[in-house]
């Protein structure tokens, strides 16, 4: 007796395919528990008729039987990808033991690596949707068990007992199910299409190029997760060579694919990239979106600090910004200060704040980038402090003596670096470790990996050729206008007879790092208007905007 409720479940897949009905089709193929009971009678009857996988040819029959044949040529061809996607799926349904999470990822990862499969031939566009239904559920399965170093450390142990080469183990499980998805990526990415920018009549991405981004963001997000940047890149780049404009695809995936565009730049020093990809990512989040909308600020914010912007009382008072202003406001306050001392004792790995930018992976960019800011805005102090205004009459310019500053950046070194500064806070209190003593514990115990180590020797000051090569960087760099003397060691400000040295000698850093930079972001593809005869212009996939009106969320110059 044919199992009546698998044939009411193949008829019905039928009828979807024909009427080319994706959205249906994926609501259909679910694989998450709770299963309605429809699908414990297929359970059930699966396991009556096809108990095992030596039924896999009596189950391709069946699902045949209901799937004929389309003739040539007919979207795409041959049903076998499908046919063979639809029988795993059954052996998923019918063999998954949610109990066995690694078990099940494997199991997830061949049912969606065999839907991709079918994407490319025969159902088309059809089976989209399910395709980025199984995707999601399988990232989410990656980065949940990645979380769970128990279950890793047992498939290590199950690569080893089955003898897994090497080059399997480097791939993490993250990584592994990322690649699968990939593959789905690249399929929606060199989708053949009437047009040659892949944009139909209506000005919609043709095809499968509508899963372009749904499937870039997805592989962004476990890459990002394993801190696999150069798989991330090899995406970016397939896009920026080969995808429509990001405009014509819809908000949600252009917000979390600019976030991470974002990232990627920030991770690599591009600095204003990054604040224009985030600042685009932050415009376009919807304001209900907190939680993403003050992930996207973390970046933004930090990357405009190291570019010289700083935020405004505006931004702190929005409400994805809550907790941000304490977190952020004490580096601000160095800087511009050109306080040496606290900027180092706050961003010391030792204080709680240094450890909360660390888990943000922005500790190291805010600190070996930041340094030079407070070192511009000490040499500016230094000239408020002590500096001569020169004479324009006589041709005098204004200078300040480099013994003054050094003698500054002496005394907030050593502010910074004394032990009772820097030692880890207990209870409000700092805890005093000397010689690997520590004077509060009874019987003056010693630490015995400590034990025999002496006091630290001083530490090291700056010299005059410190501060000489700071100050000729802040002029390479165009932070310092000038030049330095070297006979009677000062720094001398040039070009400021008709106006005020401050003003002169030390520009504003977004101004001098924006006039060094253009709006062009790799891997983001916009549009351009670019002048024609007798029109106002024409519009181009692949071309750059130029966004160097937009206006940035609270931010203000530095």
């Amino acid at each position: 007796m044919s199992p009546p409720t698998i044939d009411q479940f193949l008829g019905e897949i039928w009828q979807i395919i024909q009427e080319q009905n994706g959205t249906k089709l994926q609501e259909y193929l679910v694989i998450e528990p709770p299963l309605s009971p429809i699908y414990q009678k297929i359970v059930n009857e699966l396991k009556q008729a096809y108990p095992n996988h030596h039924s896999h040819t009596a189950l391709e029959n069946k699902c045949k039987s209901f799937i004929p044949e389309y003739k040539d040529g007919e979207d795409g061809g041959s049903r076998s990808s499908f046919i063979s996607f639809l029988v795993r799926y059954f052996a998923f349904l019918r063999d998954v033991n949610v109990d066995d999470l690694l078990e099940t990822h494997d199991m997830l990862k061949a049912l969606l690596n065999q839907c991709v499969l079918a994407l490319s031939s025969f159902m088309g566009l059809t089976i989209l949707p399910t395709v980025i239904s199984l995707s999601r559920t399988l990232a989410k399965l990656a980065i949940g068990l990645d979380k769970r170093p128990d279950l890793i450390a047992s498939l290590t142990q199950r690569r080893e007992s089955t003898g897994g080469d090497e080059a399997e183990e480097r791939v993490t499980l993250v990584e592994s199910s990322a690649n699968v998805i990939r593959e789905a990526f690249k399929k929606c990415l060199s989708e053949r299409s009437a047009s040659a920018s892949g944009i139909d009549a209506s000005g919609r991405p043709e095809g499968r190029r509508v899963g372009i981004y749904l499937t870039a963001n997805l592989c962004l997000k476990l890459f990002f997760h394993c801190k696999k940047l150069r798989s991330a890149e090899q995406i970016f780049g397939n896009i920026y060579q080969q995808s429509p404009p990001l405009s014509l695809f819809p908000a949600s995936q252009r917000v979390t694919f600019l976030y991470y565009l974002g990232r990627y730049h920030f991770a690599n020093g591009h600095y204003f990239r990054a604040q224009l990809a985030l600042q685009s990512a932050y415009n376009q989040c919807h304001k209900q979106c907190l939680s993403q909308r003050k992930l996207i600020l973390i970046y933004l914010i930090t990357a405009n600090i190291i570019l010289g912007r700083f935020p405004t009382n505006y931004l702190w008072q929005r409400p994805e910004a809550a907790g941000l202003q304490q977190r952020f406001a004490p580096i601000c306050d160095a800087i511009a200060k050109g306080d040496l001392c606290s900027f180092r004792q706050y961003l010391d790995i030792q204080n709680e704040s240094a450890e909360w930018f660390l888990q943000k992976r922005v500790l190291l960019q805010l600190y070996d980038n930041c340094e030079v800011l407070v070192w511009r805005s000490l040499a500016r102090k230094t000239f408020m402090l002590s500096g001569s205004v020169g004479d324009a009459a006589s041709k005098k310019a204004p200078t300040v003596a480099l013994e003054h500053m050094l003698t500054l950046a002496s005394y907030l070194e050593t502010e910074a670096l004394l032990p009772s500064k820097n030692n880890v806070m207990s209870n409000g209190n700092p805890t005093v470790v000397v010689n690997g003593r520590d004077p509060e514990l009874p019987n003056g115990y010693t630490d015995p990996d400590l034990k025999g180590v002496v006091d630290p020797e001083p530490p090291v000051l700056p010299s005059m050729d410190i501060i000489e090569s700071i100050v000729a960087s802040l002029i390479e760099q165009d932070l310092l206008h000038g030049f330095i003397t070297h006979a009677n060691p000062r720094f001398a400000i040039t070009g400021a007879r008709n106006a005020q040295p401050l003003q002169v000698g030390f520009p504003k850093v977004w101004d001098v790092i924006k006039a060094q930079s253009d709006d062009e972001v790799p891997g983001w593809v916009v549009e351009k208007k670019t002048p024609a005869a007798g029109v106002g212009g024409r519009f181009g996939p692949g071309m750059v905007v130029n966004l160097s009106g937009a206006r940035p969320a609270g931010a203000g110059p530095g």
